[in-house]
């Protein structure tokens, strides 16, 4: 072995070595920083804190390692540190190795316990309990819209969006077969085989499609069945231990949903933190125009409104926004009070540090 090539890897060994020494450091620290938290009743998870730590260590970066490496790095580091403040138990919608999965593990990492629940409403109600500190559930998705059942646990729930998380759509055909040729039958969500069917019906025109409840349902009978596929993610082909024949089979390759994070207070203040907000307003002409004003009038964007009716009489609707800043904000406080007064409901469901959008690879 070249003698430059043994020496480069003993400065790697030197650095490894100087890594896990400052990571007890850093341990010893989180365990610290934890003990103060229980003491004055403060949350484990921090959003804001963790996008300061994020952005610093972004800029700290000279280029060598890969940033998103880097970012996935310390984003495990922030979760065993989480872990050693604290057992933190994150409830999500479930099962194992669906997207959502995918979105809890991105917001939290590996350190801590994540719990899947059958249905949305089930998630909201074991962070209601206390039987778990976060939720993660779907809120919307760039081609299919709002998912409902996230809304109408928001307007009944006394819980407050503190994260969110954007996740590119990647369907995948994962099999146990080692090539297309092998495949019969392909399986999946509705929704996952619809986003994907442009390429099912060109690529495997003879196999049959069969829906079943979950991507994860999918990903176990291509496990235990010859000749079937499922369309699903790289992480359920991971979870199953099965193969990945086609990678980002969807028609559209700017899919994405849209995840939140609930616990019971919101994140604070970052400088790029994103608030949404829930209204509703006596019918009379110009009304919205009216409402919305109040955040025209001040230069704030929003980002997403939405309707649902109101559950109380039929045919009154309550809006959702989500708007570019926080409740700490002077320009936001004011609004908020301009919205007040031209509304008869309005109550803040949630602050979080904003993220930008993710493309599919």
């Amino acid at each position: 072995m070249p003698g430059d090539m043994e020496s480069l890897r003993g400065e790697i060994d030197e650095v490894d070595a100087a890594m896990v020494r400052l990571l007890d450091r850093r341990a010893l620290a989180a365990r610290r920083i934890g003990e103060i938290k229980q003491a004055n009743g403060l949350g484990t998870y921090a959003p804001e804190r963790e996008r300061k730590v994020l952005d610093r260590v972004r800029g700290l970066g000279e280029g060598e390692f890969p940033l998103r490496g880097l970012e996935a790095v310390f984003r495990e580091i922030i979760s065993a540190s989480i872990s050693l403040e604290e057992p933190l138990k994150v409830s999500y919608l479930g099962p194992e190795a669906t997207f959502t999965n995918e979105a809890a593990l991105r917001s939290f990492g590996t350190s801590v316990e994540l719990e899947p629940e059958a249905t949305v409403s089930e998630v909201f109600a074991r962070v209601e309990r206390g039987d778990a500190q976060h939720g993660v559930v779907p809120v919307e998705n760039s081609m299919e819209g709002a998912v409902t059942h996230t809304f109408d646990e928001l307007m009944a729930s006394p819980l407050k969006i503190c994260g969110e998380v954007y996740l590119p759509v990647s369907q995948n055909l994962i099999s146990r077969e080692g090539s297309l040729e092998g495949v019969e039958t392909v399986c999946s969500h509705p929704m996952a085989l619809s986003q994907a069917g442009t390429w099912l019906r060109r690529e495997l025109p003879r196999a049959e499609i069969e829906e079943v409840e979950s991507t994860a349902e999918a990903a176990r009978r291509a496990t235990e069945e010859p000749g079937v596929a499922a369309v699903g993610s790289a992480l359920a082909a991971e979870s199953h231990g099965l193969v990945v024949l086609a990678r980002n089979i969807q028609d559209a390759r700017t899919n994405a949903t849209r995840f939140i994070v609930l616990g019971r207070s919101w994140a604070g203040r970052t400088g790029q933190d994103k608030t949404s907000v829930v209204f509703s307003f006596k019918d009379r002409p110009g009304a919205l125009i009216d409402a919305l004003a109040a955040f025209s009038d001040r230069g704030i964007n929003l980002t997403r409104i939405e309707s649902r009716p109101s559950r109380k009489r039929a045919w009154t609707y309550i809006f959702f926004a989500d708007f570019q800043g926080h409740p700490d904000d002077e320009w936001v406080q004011q609004a908020l009070r301009s919205l007040e007064d031209r509304c008869n409901y309005v109550s803040v469901i949630g602050a979080y540090p904003q993220v930008a959008t993710e493309a599919p690879e």
